[in-house]
Order: C-alpha cells, then structure tokens, then sequence
C-alpha cells in the first residue's frame, strides 16, 4: 500500500510517498481501506516536533473514513464492507491503516466518506467546546478566532444553532465571506490584538461570554481583555508556539480559562459514539455544513501542509488515497 512517511523531522518537504506492507489487524482491530483522511493542524506539529507515539518513521494523520477489508479476532461490532469513521489513530495519510473497532465509528448511508472523515477532529472537538466545555446558551455572544477555517465555520454553526451569537475573527479580507456564510453575525479583520477594541464597541464595552482561541500565545492575552465578567476563554492553540504562562492575579473579571484535550471531548466509546452521531443529524438537518475546503491526492500531502500553515486556506482540508 502507498502511504506518506516522515523519516526525519522537519518541514513539508519531509512527507514522502512509500510502499508498505499491506497491515494485518490484530485481536479487536480492524483494516480499512482509507477513502479520505483529515488533514489538522496538528498533523505539522508531529511533523516538525515528532508523533505522540515518539517514534521515527512514522504515517502521519489521526482521522478518515473509508470501508472495512479485515476483521482482527474477537471484533463483532463491525463486518467487512462496513463504512466507518475514526479519530486520533495515527497512520492515516495512507491507502489502508490497522486500528482498534473501539476507536471507529459506523457511518450512515446518507452521509458520504468526505464528509464524515471531515467531521471527526474538527467536528467533534467543536460540538465538545460548545455542548460541554462552554455550554453555550441561547442570547450569549461568542468570539470564534479563524472563523474562516474549518474549526472555525463548524464552531460558529454550532453556536448559532444553539442560539447564541457570534463576532468571527479572520486574518485577510477575502475570509470574511467565508465566516459570514458560516453564520458569524459581526466580523472583524484582526492580526495580533487589533480584535480587541472591535470586540468591545461591537458589545457596548461589556464584552462577551465565550472566546474559543486557536491563535496561540499572540492572541491570548488579548483574549482574555474582551471577555465579560466570569466569561470563559478556551484555549486551545498548543502547536502555535509556547503555551502561555499567566499569574493567577492577573486573571480579570473573575475570567475562566479552559485548555480542553481533544481526550476529554471522547473520554469513553459511549462519548465518541454520541457526539459523532449528533453531528451526522447536524449535517443530516442542514444545521451543519462540513465545509470542506480542498481535496487533495494522496502524494500532495506536502502541499497541503504548506496550505494549511500559510493561513490562506479556508474549510477542512482532505487527502484522497
């Protein structure tokens, strides 16, 4: 089978096609047969600083979908011909990969292996922050930063479709289209800190309930100046340089900060099983468009990851074995 293997760390360049035996799964794995595979921001962390698994080489990618080929023993919950989605399961810029029946999750007929390989990551870590880390209610105001990409657009649905508003905050003006179709009631172009007064004028100065923070250590601070009294900032931008340090005293408004990991949105089967089927009703109710930026064929893994680390992309990001 044909995969992408880093070898060394460092930069795109690093991503190479390789032939590898074709995997044979083990007691309660199952192989499948990759139709599409997320591309995250993560995947250029493990490129540049190494996989969690720590070893050299390795496939990079944690989410897809495609369809069953082999049964490892004891595995009853799924048959060869299954269509199945998964996430965090290293191995997935690649034709076919080996992991636990535990880790997937039965695809519906109506929703199509791009889309649920798009949802995975993004989706659910974004219906976790928005159900549960931040628990948004009807008349809050959120601000989402990168609005425009794919995190972003599935926040800034969910948000609205639990009733509560958005102030969506993009890098260029040719993104502002892209949040705005995403549902953002107010958009503010802003690098850095330049958000900040906007933010405030657009809320008469009170500031808002909810800052979901990808921007890393630029942004943070920042952040935490527009939020309103016991508001909560979620953040969650670790591969975007250091974490920031911050004094306790130093924490305005009586704030709360949140630094959810993606294993506490899926601490159980029961939990990966329940957000991955409310966001295929979402898709399935039109409360959730997967909004799938590019697909891009397996070789041009390298490509993607220039794309998604220039900032100039929009929406999820695919490979297509």
């Amino acid at each position: 089978m044909r995969a992408i293997v880093v070898e060394e760390l460092g930069g795109p360049e690093q991503l190479h096609v390789s032939d590898l035996p074709t995997p044979e799964p083990g007691p309660g794995e199952i192989r499948v047969d990759i139709t599409a595979a997320g591309v995250n921001f993560m995947d250029t962390g493990a490129r540049r600083l190494g996989a969690a698994t720590g070893d050299l080489p390795f496939v990079p990618g944690v989410e897809g979908a495609g369809r069953v080929s082999a049964l490892g023993p004891d595995v009853t919950e799924f048959a060869v011909g299954d269509r199945v989605a998964w996430v965090y399961a290293y191995g997935s810029y690649a034709e076919q990969i080996v992991l636990p029946a535990a880790d997937a999750v039965p695809v519906p007929d109506d929703i199509p292996d791009d889309v649920a390989a798009s949802l995975m990551m993004q989706g659910i870590t974004a219906h976790h922050f928005v159900t549960e880390a931040a628990d948004i209610q009807p008349g809050q105001i959120a601000v989402v930063h990168a609005a425009a990409g794919g995190l972003g657009q599935k926040l800034t649905q969910l948000i609205k479709a639990r009733g509560g508003a958005v102030i969506g905050i993009v890098s260029g003006a040719q993104k502002a289209d892209t949040a705005r179709q995403a549902g953002a009631d107010h958009v503010v172009l802003s690098t850095g800190a330049a958000f900040v007064e906007p933010v405030l004028d657009l809320t008469g100065g009170e500031g808002v309930h909810a800052v979901f923070d990808g921007g890393g250590e630029t942004t943070f601070r920042a952040s935490m100046s527009v939020l309103r009294r016991h508001g909560l900032l979620l953040y969650y931008g670790a591969v975007l340089g250091a974490a920031p340090v911050v004094n306790m005293r130093e924490l305005p408004r009586s704030i709360k900060i949140s630094y959810p990991v993606f294993r506490d949105h899926i601490p159980t089967r029961e939990a990966l099983l329940r957000h991955s089927a409310d966001l295929f009703d979402l898709v399935r109710n039109k409360n959730l468009d997967p909004g799938i930026g590019h697909r891009y064929p397996l070789h041009a893994a390298a490509q993607a990851h220039r794309d998604i680390e220039s900032r100039a992309t929009t929406g999820k990001l695919l490979l297509l074995p």
